[in-house]
């Protein structure tokens, strides 16, 4: 699998590689450029409701896509050779995510030899009020 995440990365096809991991597959996830650059969609399910009263989606499916977004900004943004390995991810839940298809973008802030850090951010109706906001940093090596 790692030869093919190399050659897909070679390409610049990450929709390939999002189509590698199964788990972006089980809850919506997918991958896709538009004139902004990368962006990561998380497609509604009512599998990742985590508050039926209240229809919101789970805290856990938006930590997934903001985490999800941040590795394949990583793999289409730097020179990493491997898939980067998460150090630690924090998360700030600013709005509830309701039932609709969620966005998130990443920007690499740095890159160093072995850690990187990237910022996420995601919403719903606009990316001027997202609904959660990201930092994590990954081990490349």
């Amino acid at each position: 699998m790692l030869t093919t995440i190399a050659a897909l990365k070679e390409r610049g096809d990450v929709t390939a590689i999002n189509d590698l991991i199964p788990y972006a597959q089980s809850v919506g996830l997918e991958a896709m450029t538009d004139a902004s650059g990368l962006l990561v969609v998380l497609r509604f399910r009512e599998s990742n409701i985590g508050n039926s009263a209240m229809r919101f989606i789970h805290g856990g499916v938006v930590g997934a896509l903001m985490e999800h977004a941040a590795i394949l900004h990583l793999l289409a943004e730097t020179e990493a050779a491997v898939v980067p390995k998460i150090i630690n991810l924090s998360i700030d839940y600013l709005r509830p995510s309701l039932a609709a298809d969620t966005f998130a973008r990443g920007a690499v802030l740095k890159q160093g030899r072995r850690v990187a850090n990237v910022r996420m951010f995601a919403w719903q109706d606009s990316p001027d009020r997202p609904v959660a906001a990201g930092h994590a940093h990954f081990l490349l090596t």
